[in-house]
């Protein structure tokens, strides 16, 4: 029988990708989510029953011990931006991250990838960033030799950051930005995939790696490209972090008196997370480390972005268009 992994979070934007690769491995794939019913689509990325998306949730050992049973290698793709309710920080990026790691130990499952991201540090003055870092303690407490994965900002077809920026182009002729000097290295989730896999199936060593794309671009540079790409014309603002220190704290109190009912479209602790580059250290081990090639933003984002220029689909065709009239 082939080998089975457990993926915590194998729906997610991430996990979906190292459920995907896994499955052309060759092993079974257990999703384990919170709202399986969601995740039926994870089915069809291997034959007739080879990747199935079962309940779990991570803030109960019970809930835990079931999916690890019969597992040889667990990933764990959980992550939050929630610093409030039952599945905040705390809750999800260290104590859930720690006991998934304790009771795969105690399963005799000897191999575990930790998803965490660049940046975690138990002295950062940001909650997210210690949340991660405490994540990391309590995974390496109980299986020293997992192997954790830092990636900078993750970009794909799902993701929340070109994504979102492109879509306020739409109903806004400026893009504020928070830390437009902050430096980003960008890595495609499909290569945090390939890491993922390299750790979960044995061929790579444990240890901590740092996942970043070929360049590292201020924010700034990154959503010049994107307004390249997409082929709008936008002023890009930049707020001062003591303001944007202020519209945080503001939005945290709106969103906190509303039960989470409005979102806050930035927090006090992502100012926090924005004041600190987000790249690769020096001398790390990463992408090239495990084999991989980086991808970069220009191979991929254009096949998905296409969507928010103004002509969508048909604005190459209409270019193509103007161009032969030009000609003529």
């Amino acid at each position: 029988m082939s080998k089975l992994v457990t993926i915590f979070g194998g729906s997610g934007f991430v996990g979906r990708y190292i459920a995907r690769r896994m499955a052309k491995e060759g092993w079974r794939v257990r999703v384990a989510v919170r709202r399986p019913n969601e995740a039926l689509f994870v089915r069809p990325y291997g034959v007739v029953g080879q990747v199935e998306p079962v309940f779990c949730n991570i803030r109960d050992d019970g809930s835990v011990r079931a999916v690890l049973q019969g597992a040889n290698a667990v990933v764990n793709c959980v992550g939050t931006f929630d610093a409030h309710g039952k599945n905040n920080f705390g809750a999800v990026q260290d104590k859930g991250a720690t006991r998934i790691a304790r009771l795969s130990a105690e399963a005799g499952i000897a191999t575990l990838v930790q998803i965490s991201a660049i940046g975690a540090d138990e002295r950062s003055t940001s909650l997210y960033a210690r949340s991660k870092a405490a994540g990391e303690a309590g995974v390496l407490k109980h299986q020293p030799n997992a192997m954790i994965l830092r990636p900078s900002v993750v970009f794909g077809p799902e993701d929340q950051f070109f994504n979102r920026f492109a879509a306020m182009t739409r109903l806004s002729p400026a893009l504020p930005l928070v830390g437009a000097n902050t430096k980003f290295q960008p890595v495609y989730a499909d290569d945090v995939a390939r890491a993922a896999v390299e750790g979960a199936t044995g061929r790579a060593p444990g240890g901590i790696y740092e996942l970043g794309g070929p360049d590292v671009n201020t924010f700034r540079e990154l959503m010049q490209h994107m307004l390249t790409v997409i082929r709008r014309r936008r002023m890009i603002v930049n707020i001062p972090f003591p303001v944007a220190s202020v519209m945080g704290g503001a939005a945290d109190l709106v969103s906190r008196g509303s039960g989470g009912l409005i979102p806050a479209p930035i927090t006090a602790d992502q100012v926090r997370n924005l004041r600190n580059d987000n790249i690769v250290s020096p001398g790390a081990r990463d992408l090239q480390t495990l084999g991989i090639t980086p991808t970069a933003i220009e191979a991929v984002i254009p096949d998905y972005l296409w969507r928010f220029r103004p002509s969508g689909q048909y604005h190459a065709i209409k270019e193509s268009a103007r161009n032969l009239r030009t000609r003529d």
